[in-house]
């Protein structure tokens, strides 16, 4: 087959270019791409357990995991004991971790305008429909 015919190429050709530019300009605000995704959960949600996070950005228990340790260590997010189930864990941003919400998300409006740019405005809505019935695809 083509390379340009390969579905995983395109993918992930595609979310590279986009991965390097966003961790570019999310690097001077001290976080990555997958931090800006935990956060957004976080500043539309409030408080999420990890399952919930994972569930949200189709990620791996153990990625997020990962991910939040590096978030409580850099003082982006606090984890606590559910006071009405102690075994649960809940996430939420700290200050730090909510003051950079306008900033952040200046910058994605502005990535997502200049990825969006080459498509009319119904190729970009048929681009979205397409990669979110692609990723609530089931592989398995």
């Amino acid at each position: 087959m083509e390379l340009y015919r390969c579905i995983n190429f395109l993918l992930s050709a595609s979310q590279h270019t986009v991965f390097q530019y966003l961790n570019a300009r999310l690097a001077p605000h001290g976080i990555t791409p997958a931090q800006y995704g935990v956060l957004s959960c976080l500043w539309r949600e409030g408080r999420l357990t990890p399952k919930q996070i994972g569930e949200i950005l189709h990620l791996e228990a153990s990625s997020v995991s990962s991910i939040l340790d590096r978030m409580q260590k850099n003082g982006l997010i606090d984890r606590a004991i559910d006071s009405e189930n102690r075994r649960t864990i809940r996430v939420s941003p700290t200050k730090r971790g909510l003051e950079l919400q306008a900033p952040v998300e200046a910058i994605i409006e502005e990535m997502n305008q200049r990825v969006l740019a080459p498509f009319s405005v119904e190729e970009q809505e048929a681009l979205r429909r397409a990669l979110i019935v692609i990723a609530d695809l089931e592989l398995k």
